[in-house]
Formats: C-alpha cells, structure tokens, sequence
C-alpha cells in the first residue's frame, strides 16, 4: 500500500499516519519529521534546512524535499509500502512524485485528504503548541501555514481527485472512528 495523507496543520495526519502504518505494516515518512530530526541532530541536511528556516523562510526548497523523499522510498523499510505525510505540498512537487515513483517501479494507490474546520485546527495547533513546547506553532506561523496549504496544496487535492486516488475523511472526532473511517474508505476505494 502507498498512500499520501494530506489535510492542513492540526487536522490529525501525523496520529492517523501512525495508525495507518500500523494497520498495513508500513513505514510512515514525514517530511516535517526527518527536517526536524536532522536539526536536533546537526547533520548536513539539517544544517542545510537550518539555512532556510533561520532566515524566516517558511519551507525548505523543492530540490531539497525531493531529494530527502527520493532517498527514503528507495530505503528497504519502504519496499512493500509507505505513507507519505508533508508531501507533496504543492503543484511542482506532485510532478517530482511522479518521477520519484516511475523510477522506483511503483505507483500510488490513494490520497487521504482529512479535513476540519479552521477553529478546529487553530484550537489543535495551540494545545500541541503548549503540549509540546513546538516554538514554531505561533499564533502567526499557524495562519501562515493554514494559508499556504489552502494556497499551494489545495491544487495538488484536486490533481489526485482527478486521477481519481483521492479519499476525503472528516478529521473532526474520535481518533480511532476516524480512523476506522479511513480504512474502510480505503477499502471501498481499493476494493
């Protein structure tokens, strides 16, 4: 099973990945993750990811992502499957998904899509900003971000609606009813 769970900041992909991987014994790759494991840790890339982020750019560039992604799907944890959690974010890196998956041999199975209301997610972010003493969930980081998903990601919500890999579930009660819920949607969806 490769999937992509997607949906703005707050909404839950992070909890749902984790339990997902768990139901199709899979390795979960986030993006957000692997930059921020590579800071704690000084590495080449996360002294690269530090260059962006000190200088208040909001993401790393694509070339970079691209490259972390690449990496990690040829990895052999990642051989019978994966979800993909943070990418891609935007138009550009759907398009270097494509090529990453071609030259792997494989293709995607679906998009999960969860959504909430923006109140939602703003109350989301603010307990995990307290519980886990994240600096970068500012009141003002958090808007930015739920407006660049609704800017940039939006659009690569609708590529795979079009190709017809995209299952949306409502992010918004119990954890495990949502996830229930995206399981069986799967299965609806992969017969």
């Amino acid at each position: 099973m490769r999937l992509l769970i997607m949906g703005p900041q707050g909404v839950g992909k992070g909890t749902q990945a984790k339990l997902l991987a768990e139901h199709y014994g899979i390795p979960t790759i986030s993006t957000g993750d692997i930059f921020r494991a590579n800071i704690k840790n000084k590495t080449e890339l996360g002294k690269k990811v530090l260059e962006y982020t000190s200088q208040g750019i909001p993401s790393v560039p694509d070339e970079l992502t691209n490259e972390i992604v690449r990496d990690r799907l040829a990895q052999d944890d990642a051989k019978n499957g994966w979800i993909l959690d943070g990418y891609p974010r935007n138009v550009a890196q759907v398009s270097a998904l494509d090529e990453i998956l071609e030259g792997l041999g494989e293709q995607l199975d679906a998009v999960v899509a969860l959504t909430a209301p923006t109140n939602v997610l703003l109350e989301r972010m603010a307990k995990r900003a307290k519980e886990e003493g994240r600096a970068d969930d500012t009141p003002e980081a958090i808007q930015n971000r739920l407006n660049t998903y609704d800017k940039e990601t939006t659009p690569v919500l609708d590529i795979y609606q079009q190709r017809g890999k995209l299952v949306t579930v409502n992010g918004v009660g119990e954890i495990d009813a949502i996830s229930e819920e995206i399981v069986k949607a799967l299965d609806a969806k992969l017969g």
